[in-house]
């Protein structure tokens, strides 16, 4: 494996498409290889745009801006961030060997629409999930639910990321709402909805399963300690490693990440979410790419999540061993502003084992994710009491 000098001819450069935190976390795990980092969104000073050597603003899912700055930049690995890219530019670049798209176009194409990966999951693997069916009009969403889905029940876009447009139904007279929130919600309108089954499940983790190349060059699958975290209307707001479970629950769980990773295929990181009920396991979602619920491994593991995507994409050796427990805590905006100042910094990182990472976004909204506390302790409950306060003392003024 060579790596050239960033801003060198010799530069090995990777382009983000998406620059949330989780892609500034990625380019600073690249900058340490020295890696040419490109960060691309479609707002300005986002997050990963901080710390690149360029960063650029286009409209991600129009195709030909997409092709255009690739052909532009020339980068070697195409790493996708967010959900809403258009896809075809990614299969077309590959195509071409232009690039090497992370994990793969296929991989982006699949996961990026719920319709595609759960088919894949459902049908092709034959693999537990909820039951589910997908709606074009609001007709077809009510039939489904009637003929089988039944109540309590979610309605999401199919195509979204961050619990946006994600609804619980209760009852037929919240199904309209959820229809009309799901369509106006999406990344990207597919015309269709996704409507899910209630899973009565104990719990819910995050298995964070890595495809490396071993010192043969021959792929392997390793899997983190699972983490198990809380969402409000799909949205992470706390997050803990390890997630207690039986070894049967494990081993299934496992089981499931390995062929549904495995069919996918490609290099990196990938987040498979999963419910879990005694020792039973359904699949949720996955995501190609570092999950937001794994931000609790910058402090509980011997490589976090970002370098361990960034090892598996550049051919190194990875170590997803724990190396203390820990938890993770959700800071929220409180004030809708483009100017945002925080306060209680120095009160929350008073506390024994905590740190707090702020995300620098240029525009903050009532419960948009502004930063994350993180701390480690000897038990589960122990840190998540202790991000859930640190997290609570950092605020807009």
């Amino acid at each position: 494996m060579k790596i050239g000098t960033a801003l060198c001819k010799s530069a090995t450069k990777a382009m983000l498409l998406g620059s949330g935190e989780l892609g500034k976390e990625i380019a600073i795990s690249l900058q340490r290889y020295g890696v040419e980092v490109i960060a691309v969104d479609r707002y300005q000073n986002a997050p990963a745009h901080h710390v690149a050597h360029r960063s650029h603003v286009i409209d991600m899912t129009d195709t030909e801006a997409v092709k255009k700055l690739i052909a532009s930049e020339r980068p070697n690995y195409i790493i996708p961030e967010i959900e809403a890219i258009g896809t075809q530019a990614l299969a077309d670049i590959e195509k071409d060997g232009v690039s090497t798209v992370v994990p793969n176009a296929r991989a982006i194409q699949l996961t990026m629409n719920r319709e595609g990966i759960r088919c894949l999951v459902a049908d092709q693997l034959n693999l537990p999930t909820s039951r589910f069916a997908f709606a074009q009009s609001f007709d077809e969403l009510r039939t489904a639910v009637d003929n089988g889905i039944g109540y309590p029940c979610f309605v999401k876009p199919t195509m979204s990321s961050s619990g946006k447009g994600q609804s619980m139904v209760k009852n037929a007279d919240q199904l309209q709402a959820a229809w009309d929130y799901a369509k106006a919600s999406g990344r990207v309108d597919t015309g269709k909805v996704i409507v899910e089954a209630a899973v009565d499940f104990d719990f819910e983790i995050t298995l964070l399963t890595v495809r490396a190349l071993n010192g043969q060059g021959n792929i392997e699958t390793h899997f983190c300690d699972s983490i198990g975290h809380i969402q409000v209307n799909g949205d992470y707001r706390e997050s803990w490693q390890p997630q207690p479970m039986s070894a049967a629950a494990l081993k299934s769980a496992q089981e499931i990440a390995f062929k549904v990773t495995n069919e996918i295929g490609g290099l990196g990181l990938f987040g498979v979410e999963l419910f879990i009920k005694d020792d039973y396991v359904w699949f949720s979602e996955v995501s190609p790419r570092p999950h937001d619920t794994g931000m609790v491994t910058m402090v509980t593991q011997k490589q976090n999540e970002f370098e361990l995507h960034v090892r598996a994409i550049l051919g190194l050796p990875v170590n997803t061993g724990l190396r203390q427990v820990g938890a993770s805590a959700v800071i929220l905006g409180t004030l809708a502003t483009k100017d945002v100042v925080y306060a209680g910094l120095d009160e929350a990182l008073a506390i024994t084992d905590c740190e707090i990472r702020l995300f620098a976004k240029p525009e903050a909204m009532i419960n948009r994710r502004l930063g994350v506390a993180l701390t480690t302790a000897e038990t589960v409950e122990q840190a998540r009491c202790k991000a859930v306060h640190a997290a609570s003392l950092v605020v807009q003024t």
